[in-house]
């Protein structure tokens, strides 16, 4: 059974590996790329990724899947 984990980008530049509504991250990396890595890891087969680009809106516009 595949687990539901979000890829994000932080304030500080790097990304963290989150669960659902978790508060906390399961993992923090230096590069996205190696946060969905560490995400399949921990059992993810396709983990949600936060768009880095940002919109009209100045936020990152959609999640996509890794």
């Amino acid at each position: 059974m595949s687990k539901k984990l979000f890829v994000e980008k932080r304030e500080q530049g790097d990304f963290a590996v989150r669960k659902p509504g978790s508060q906390r991250a399961s993992a923090v990396l230096p590069t996205q790329k190696e946060a969905i890595a560490k995400a399949k890891d921990f059992g993810a087969a396709h983990p949600d990724v936060e768009r880095v680009r940002n919109i009209k809106g100045g936020s990152p516009d959609k999640w996509r899947k890794a």
